[in-house]
């Protein structure tokens, strides 16, 4: 599995602040752990931080490190999610995996973690 240990955090300037950041990913890569084909999708992760921040080179990294790991889109999603929990401790946070097609079937998976507002769940 990726290494929670390419993921680097920054101080948040504003903790005493509500604020919803987001970083789309359009290039993520893993391989079907059936098929041993690659799979595409786009990464969604959205977050209202407290103490930290996740760093951007550190989570592109983090995600390409998924690039050739057998492993479905639900589990995909839920790692990063529970890799990204850890290791911000957001207020809350939204992680959404959107795969290209395949089979004529697209798939959306959505993970979140704390209380994530009604209008921020995606």
């Amino acid at each position: 599995m990726p290494d929670l240990k390419l993921l680097e955090c920054f101080d948040n300037a504003h903790p005493g602040r509500d604020y919803v950041i987001e970083h789309v990913a359009e290039e993520f890569t893993s391989v079907c752990p059936k098929t041993g084909h690659p799979d595409f999708g786009t990464v969604v992760l959205r977050y209202c931080p407290d103490a930290t921040c996740v760093e951007l080179k550190s989570l592109k990294l983090y995600y390409q490190s998924f690039r050739n790991e057998g492993i479905f889109y639900e589990n995909v999603t839920n790692c990063i999610c529970d890799d990204l929990t850890k290791l911000m401790k957001p207020r809350w946070l939204v992680l959404q995996t959107r795969w290209q097609g395949r089979g004529g079937i697209r798939s959306i998976i959505t993970a979140t973690s704390g209380e994530v507002p009604a209008d921020q769940r995606g």
